[in-house]
Parts: C-alpha cells; sequence; structure tokens
C-alpha cells in the first residue's frame, strides 16, 4: 500500500517540476488609454503553441501564469485596431507594461463569426453552431459532439470522464438533478450555447470559501422568455402494432420555468429514467436520494444482453411527468418548485441458458419467461434561497411502487426436467424530508442539517410447484449436502417485511481568513430497522422443518452515530483543498427475540477525507484524494436465519456472527488539461482502494445449479486498482471530434464455495474511440467503439476459461442528396469471445426523413433490425463456472413518425 502511495504522490509532484511563473501588468494605447479586451498570450520560441492566455480587463491590467523550461518565452498582445506586438521575455516572475501604436484595420468585407470555444476564468463556453449537423434535433444531439462532454442515453452529462454537479437553464435549476428530460428534448435551435462551469460551488454563501472539484452546465438560451419544447407521434407495423406518442411542452421565464412531458411506446424505447435525479448537488444544500426499494426477494430472471435497449426491450410504458419553479419573492431570492412523475410500464424477457460447473464437473439449463410491472408515483416540494447573504433549503418527498413480477421457469439436467411459476408483489412507501440553511454570523457561517427518511417494504414470493427448487440444505454443520424434496403440487411462500427510518442531523459554524474557511462540526445519526419474515413450505420427509426458528426472523437492528469533524477549505487562484477529519462513536445493536439473538457493537473511528487542486499554466489542473471509510454493515448482514431471496437458494446469517465491519481506504490523483485556444482536452489520472471484511460469503452449490449462501467469521480483502486515460479535439478546418479512452483495472478478492478457498483475479482493459464529422455538406457521420480485454482466473478457471474479449461499435451515417432530404444507416456491432467460443452480433436500421423546414417538422420513415435478427448470444464467466446464453430480441419492424418543435 505505502509504494502504490507513493506512486499515486510522484503522479501528483511530476507535473510540479518547473515552478509557475507570473506575468502581470498593464496594456494602453499611445495616448495612455487602457485597452480592454487585449489578449495576452505566452509561447515557447520557435513552437506554435500556446503555454497560457490571459485578457486584459477593462482597466486593461492582466494577468498570466504559465510553467516551462525554457529560459525565455515570448509575449504576444493582439488587441483590435492595434498593432501586434511580441516580446521575448526571461522565465521568471515580473510585471510588465505595455503601449501599443495604433494601426486602422482594413476590412475588405464584413463577415460575423463566433468564437466556437471561448473561456473566461471557470467558465468554457461553447457556440452550439459550430457542432451541431444536420441530423441533429435536440441539445443532446449537438452535446454529443462537443470535445470534453459525454451523454448517456437517460440525458445525464459527463464532463473529463466525472458527473456533472448541477444542470441549469438561463441559471435556474429547474429540474433538481433530473435533468435528463430537458437535455433529450429542447430543441437545438432554443440554445444560443452551452456553458461549462468548471470547480463550481451552486451555494452562493460558500463561493470562494468552500471549493467544489465538480463541474456544473448552464445552458443559455437566445430569448430571455422562450417557450419551447419537442413532440414526436409514430406508428408501426411489427407484432405487435407499434406506437411512439412525445410531448415536452417547455416554458423558461425570467420568473418562472416549467416543463411538462408525457412519453409513451411500445418499440422499446426506455424513457422512464429521465426522471431520475442525474446531479446530486452540493453536500451542503441537504441530502437527496433516488428513492428505491428494498428488493431483497426476486423471482428467476432472464438475462439482458449487452446492446441498447432498443434491440430486446419488449415494453409497453407510460411516463408522466411536471416540474415547475418559481420566484416567490420581489428580489427573486426565493424559489418554490414542485415536481411529480408518475410511471407504468410493463416489460417482457426471455432467456437460455446453458451452465458448465468445472468446480463439480456438470452442467445444467435454465429457460426463463419474465413479466415485470412497474407503477410508481412520486412528488417532490422545494423550498430554496440561495443568496450571498443566506441559504435555505428544504425538500420534501413522496414516493409510492405497486411493482409485481411473474416468471415462467425451466431447468433441465442429466436427470430431470421441471418447471414453475413464480410470483412476487412489493409495494413500497417512502417519505423524505431534508433542511439545511446557513445563516452568516458577524464573519462566521451556521449551517443546520436534518435529513429524515422513512420506508415501508412488503414482499411476497410465490412458487408454484415447490418441487420445481432442487435447494440444497445440511441436518449439522458438518453434514453432507440433501437436497429439499418439496411434496408434489404444494406453493412455497417466503414473507418479507422491513421498515426502515433514518436520520441525520448535524450543526457547524464556519470562520474564514484569507482563502482558509474552517468548519467543526457536531453531528447525530439514528436509524433503526424493523424486519420480519417467514418461510412456508411442505416436504415429504418433514425435513428440513420450516415452522422452526430457523427459517423466520423478527430483527431490530439500530445505529446510533454521534459524531465531531473539523472540515478545512483552501480557496486560491492556483490552489483548492477541501479536508474533512470526522470522529464517528458507532453503536449498533442487532436483536432478535424470537431466535435469542443480540448482538452489539461499539466503536469510535477516524474517516478522513482529502481533496486538493492544483492549477497552473492557464490549462492544466492536478489533484490528488483520498479517504478512510467505515461501514458496520446493516440489517442485509445482520440477520439470524434463512431467507429466500430468490427461487435458486436460500441466504443464512450464522447467528453467532459479529457485527459485519469493512474498512475502505483509497487513494486517487489526476491530471487533467483542457485548452479552448486549440480545442484539446485530456485526463488522466490512478485510483486504488483496498478494503477488508471480516465476514466472507461461503456457498453451497448442488448440480441442479441451487445454492445456500452462509456468511463465516474470516478476514478477508478485495483490492482494485485503475488507471485511465481519455484524450479528445476537436479539429475545426475538417469539423471533427476525436476522442480516444483507455481503463485499466486489476481487482482481487476471496470467496468459499462448496468449501473451496477461491481466490479472484481479474484484470479488464477497456479501449474506446469515438468520431464525429460533419465536414462534407452532403453527409455527417456519429462513430463510437471499444475493445474490451478481461482475465479472470482462480483454481477452477485456468488456462482460457476465464480470458473474455469484447467489441462494440455504433455507427450512425446520414446523407443529405438534397435540402431537406436525409438517409441514415445505423449499424450496432457487438462482438464477444470467450476461450473457443465467439459470438458475433451485428444490427443494421435504415430511415428516410423530409423536413418541412418552414414549420419546422419532419416526417421519418425508420426500419429498424433489417436482418430480422432474434436472438443475442453471449458467454459469461463466474468464480467456477461458464455460462452461455442466449436471449430474444425484438423482431424487425418499421415506423412512421412525425416530429416538431412546439414554437
Amino acid at each position: 500500500m505505502k509504494g502504490k502511495i507513493s506512486l499515486l504522490l510522484m503522479l501528483f509532484f511530476t507535473v510540479l517540476t518547473f515552478a509557475q511563473k507570473t506575468v502581470s501588468g498593464k496594456i494602453t494605447d499611445e495616448d495612455g488609454s487602457a485597452i480592454p479586451s487585449a489578449s495576452v498570450t505566452i509561447e515557447e520560441p520557435g513552437k506554435d503553441a500556446i503555454l497560457a492566455y490571459g485578457i486584459t480587463n477593462s482597466k486593461g491590467e492582466y494577468k498570466v501564469t504559465f510553467t516551462s523550461s525554457e529560459p525565455n518565452v515570448d509575449l504576444k498582445v493582439k488587441a483590435f485596431n492595434q498593432k501586434p506586438l511580441t516580446k521575448q521575455i526571461s522565465n521568471s516572475d515580473q510585471t510588465l507594461t505595455f503601449k501599443m501604436q495604433s494601426e486602422a484595420t482594413e476590412i475588405k468585407e464584413v463577415q460575423l463569426k463566433t468564437k466556437m470555444i471561448t473561456a473566461r476564468g471557470d467558465t468554457i463556453a461553447y457556440d452550439l453552431k459550430a457542432f451541431d449537423s444536420k441530423s441533429d434535433r435536440t441539445l443532446a444531439d449537438v452535446m454529443r459532439k462537443i470535445p470534453g462532454i459525454e451523454v448517456n442515453k437517460d440525458g445525464s452529462i459527463l464532463y473529463q470522464g466525472n458527473a456533472i454537479n448541477k444542470f441549469y437553464v438561463n441559471g435556474k435549476d429547474l429540474m433538481e438533478g433530473g435533468y435528463g428530460t430537458i437535455n433529450n428534448s429542447l430543441p437545438k435551435d432554443a440554445v444560443q450555447k452551452v456553458e461549462v462551469l468548471e470547480n463550481h460551488q451552486p451555494v452562493k454563501i460558500l463561493q470562494d470559501k468552500v471549493p467544489s472539484d465538480q463541474a456544473a452546465i448552464n445552458i443559455k438560451l437566445k430569448n430571455s422568455v422562450t417557450m419551447t419544447g419537442r413532440g414526436e407521434v409514430g406508428t408501426g407495423f411489427g407484432d405487435p402494432w407499434l406506437w411512439n406518442v412525445k410531448l415536452t411542452p417547455m416554458f423558461f421565464g425570467q420568473k418562472s420555468q416549467w416543463v411538462v412531458n408525457y412519453k409513451t411506446n411500445n418499440m422499446g424505447e426506455q424513457v422512464e429514467n429521465e426522471g431520475n435525479i442525474l446531479a446530486f448537488g452540493s453536500g451542503w444544500e441537504g441530502k437527496r436520494i433516488n428513492a428505491a426499494q428494498n428488493d431483497w426477494l426476486n423471482v428467476e430472471n432472464a438475462d439482458a444482453p449487452n446492446l441498447p435497449v432498443k434491440r430486446y426491450l419488449m415494453n409497453s410504458v407510460h411516463y408522466l411527468s411536471a416540474n415547475y419553479l418559481t420566484n416567490i419573492d420581489k428580489k427573486k431570492e426565493w424559489e418554490l418548485k414542485a415536481n411529480a412523475n408518475y410511471t407504468n410500464n410493463a416489460v417482457e424477457r426471455e432467456s437460455t441458458s446453458t451452465t458448465n460447473d468445472f468446480q463439480q464437473n456438470t452442467q445444467y439449463g435454465t429457460k426463463f419467461f419474465n413479466n415485470f410491472y412497474t407503477d410508481k408515483l412520486k412528488g417532490e416540494l422545494i423550498f430554496t434561497k440561495n443568496a450571498k447573504k443566506g441559504f435555505f433549503k428544504n425538500t420534501t418527498t413522496f414516493s409510492q411502487f405497486w411493482n409485481a413480477d411473474r416468471a415462467n421457469a425451466y431447468r433441465w439436467d442429466n436427470t430431470s426436467e421441471r418447471t414453475g411459476n413464480e410470483a412476487l408483489e412489493s409495494p413500497t412507501s417512502s417519505f423524505q424530508n431534508s433542511l439545511s440553511t446557513i445563516i452568516p454570523w458577524k464573519e462566521k457561517m451556521v449551517n443546520f442539517k436534518s435529513f429524515i427518511n422513512y420506508q415501508d417494504d412488503r414482499q411476497t414470493l410465490e412458487i408454484s410447484p415447490a418441487e420445481y427448487m432442487k435447494i440444497p440444505y445440511r441436518d449439522s454443520a458438518n453434514a453432507p449436502l440433501k437436497t429439499i424434496d418439496f411434496v408434489p403440487g404444494s406453493v412455497a411462500y417466503q414473507n418479507f417485511r422491513i421498515r426502515t427510518l433514518d436520520t441525520s442531523h448535524s450543526a457547524n459554524i464556519s470562520f474564514s481568513k484569507k482563502g482558509w474557511t474552517f468548519t467543526p462540526q457536531v453531528g447525530f445519526d439514528f436509524s433503526t430497522d424493523n424486519l420480519d419474515t417467514n418461510f412456508n413450505g411442505s416436504t415429504i420427509s418433514g425435513k428440513p422443518d420450516f415452522n422452526s426458528p430457523a427459517y423466520e426472523n423478527s430483527l431490530r437492528f439500530t445505529e446510533l452515530t454521534p459524531s465531531a469533524s473539523l472540515g478545512v477549505n483552501y480557496k486560491s487562484e492556483a490552489w483548492s483543498l477541501f479536508a474533512n477529519f470526522p470522529v464517528n462513536f458507532n453503536s449498533i445493536k442487532a436483536e432478535d427475540a424470537f431466535r435469542n439473538v443480540s448482538k452489539t457493537l461499539n466503536k469510535t473511528t477516524f474517516t478522513p477525507n482529502v481533496f486538493a487542486q492544483y492549477s497552473f499554466a492557464s490549462f492544466f489542473k492536478a489533484s490528488v484524494n483520498g479517504n478512510i471509510s467505515n461501514n458496520f454493515g446493516d440489517i442485509q448482514t445482520a440477520y439470524g436465519g434463512y431467507i429466500m431471496t430468490n427461487p435458486g437458494g436460500f441466504n443464512v446469517m450464522n447467528p453467532n456472527n459479529p457485527i459485519p465491519q469493512t474498512t475502505t481506504k483509497s487513494a486517487g490523483a489526476r491530471l487533467e488539461y483542457r485548452n479552448p485556444l486549440n480545442n484539446l482536452f485530456f485526463n488522466v489520472g490512478y485510483r486504488l482502494s483496498d478494503s477488508k471484511n471480516n465476514l466472507i460469503a461461503s456457498s453451497s452449490v448442488n448440480q441442479y445449479g441451487f445454492r445456500v449462501t452462509e456468511y463465516l467469521e474470516r478476514e478477508n480483502k478485495r483490492t482494485s486498482n485503475s488507471y485511465f486515460a481519455e484524450i479528445g479535439k476537436y479539429f475545426p478546418k475538417f469539423k471533427t471530434n476525436a476522442s480516444v479512452t483507455y481503463n485499466n483495472t486489476v481487482s482481487k478478492s476471496q470467496s468459499i464455495r462448496n468449501t473451496d478457498d477461491i481466490d479472484n483475479k481479474t484484470n479488464g482493459n477497456t479501449l474506446g474511440f469515438k468520431l464525429n464529422n460533419t465536414y462534407f455538406s452532403w453527409m455527417s457521420v456519429d462513430f463510437n467503439a471499444s475493445k474490451t480485454w478481461n482475465k479472470q482466473s482462480n483454481i477452477f478457471l485456468t488456462g482460457n476459461r476465464g480470458k473474455t474479449e469484447g467489441y462494440t461499435h455504433n455507427l450512425n451515417i446520414f446523407f443529405y442528396p438534397l435540402e431537406n432530404h436525409t438517409i441514415g444507416f445505423y449499424w450496432d456491432q457487438i462482438n464477444s469471445k470467450s476461450a473457443d467460443v465467439k459470438y458475433n452480433n451485428g444490427f443494421y436500421d435504415l430511415s428516410y426523413q423530409f423536413s418541412w423546414a418552414k414549420k419546422k417538422v419532419d416526417f421519418e420513415l425508420k426500419w429498424m433490425n433489417i436482418a430480422n435478427k432474434k436472438v443475442f448470444e453471449k458467454i459469461d464467466v463466474s468464480d467456477a463456472t461458464t455460462t452461455q446464453t442466449t436471449m430474444l430480441l425484438r423482431p424487425s419492424q418499421v415506423m412512421f413518425t412525425v416530429k416538431f418543435n412546439f414554437k
């Protein structure tokens, strides 16, 4: 570990080999009047590469910081109607004042051009017109072509490989993190430019006091008051009849904003995830989480292929959402936000698998057909004041789920064939309230935070007939495995209920002086979980006895954690530092009176985390981070009886086991470069983590593939080391954006399978490439490709057994033979290989679109899956098995769609 930390420090300090120098001064004209907006650049002699740059302010003052190994550098000054000036200066700190000579600029023709990328401080602005193509319609379409930015299908955005923390439209955060709807539906024609706000601290009172390492996105519209939106209505031929409707009107004003969104389809498009929280803001704003069910119980699930969801998703979805923001005071400091969404979704899925177990030298097969039903409602009310003199935010959220899953299961092996029907009912209610306020007090700031979360989950899993299951068990600790024989025709039930209450309260006071901010804090966290489960089933021999306490749980799990911490922050022109040094007093108790179980843990922990960033030479940022965390498990690892988490077998915790404990140490280093002058961006870094656990999973698996998983008291470790790099550049001459990414991760872990100790080692490599080209007026190209190499090795996966390879690419080519006519060709290729088994899966689509330019309406005819490929094949490798799986895909289909803007 010490050697790896040394490597991190070497990576960080390598960028500081040469001392940073600063040149400052003033630029005036011949009369001594200040020249604003003059550009000052530093270059190495004889090289056409800019080291750093600056822009003079209204007083003609400039300041440029750079790093170079050369003894001398060239300083160049340019300004409108002034003669360019170049002077060679020494590589040292100095103050220089220049007088520029007037020189009239002869303009042969007037041609207005905007810079496609401009930078001012931590803000980088992109002119959308420089990156769009004729086939682009929405904001997300264009943003995928911007260097340094990635956009996923759900609309989520990564900048320099990291998630953004805020998404604004005209400076307002309407969506509170659920911005996918706007990104995927805002017409590009309404947008003037996209701004990346680097190192963005969203809480205004903390700006210039508490730094941030995350970036935000601000969308500047062409008009301060904008009524816009996007709609689609489509129908198609397939099995069954196809439909696709998208209606997303939007309004962005100076006082209020709103977005209403309704989307429904049965043609394989996943729209319900757009409402998920994709950006979580700052921890100073309080706590926000995506409400989710405690899905302990599951039916057996068919595999989903590693493909774009439109290739395999058999869905029927209705998604409705509404978001509203308004200012409720004259100063426009207070905002009220109301958000709501409803999802009704039905999904079908089917797969067939054959598994080879190298440990037992056996083979078995499975076939699963699923119906998943989602019925979900969410409402949210937010009051916010975000001003330089104070901050207040209260978020109240209610979520209700009425989900249900079904499975028809079929298994076979060398001795038998069996079928079973499985049903899961899982209603859930969830309530959350988060409050945070920051109050200025003289030169100090006082922050109070409170979070309350209550959730009630009920789940019932039914298996019929019960003899479908061939689950292993032991009469005693060291006895050989036996198979449970259920009464033919009987039904088995697993009942489950958990009620969870989480609360977290804290108070702190901040002192600021000369760029430093110190924040001592005290906190009090309390959580309690009430778990009740039982399994009902009938066996031929009466063994095992499901009426015994072993198959029931009535557990109360409480965790009380008072804490004290000191936050240290520093912000200067070059340095940003965030550190927190918390001491936690953990008191945990697990009690099951029905089973005479009582476990306690009282432990004091120190869990520091540190982030430091250094900006130099205008374009570079170097950062290091490290943290130590302790996790003492939760009720999911503290119960003492058997629970059938799915019909494939039981999970059981030994009631004599201690409270689970996991200690994780992690560190990382990163170097970033972004130069809007030559449109070049890259980042490179290293991450390592080391986790130590006091419990280890031990699985007993029989020849049918059923298992019982126990947790034994034994110290074990999990380590992970990752190297990553990304470089991207936009070539304006060729209207091309290209980027290359690479990642290597080596991880090690331990497990037990059928009493054999298994030391797993996985080495994974991923190489990615992205290209967008709009050089030709008659054609545009989007291409994304990735290549993976993975090797998993242990005592059972020897030689080529654990080696897998994959290749994926997505190619979209658009042709424009005539004005307002577009022909599109789409090619998705997914190849996989393990040992001598290879699968090549190619998918092709074709589209024709006519654009009614005057009305901004598109008419599209699209033929998907031209080859009518009906199944997808893959191979998976696990601890001691390989599994070959065939998954059902969507058939060939034809869609006719009308697309339009609301204004």
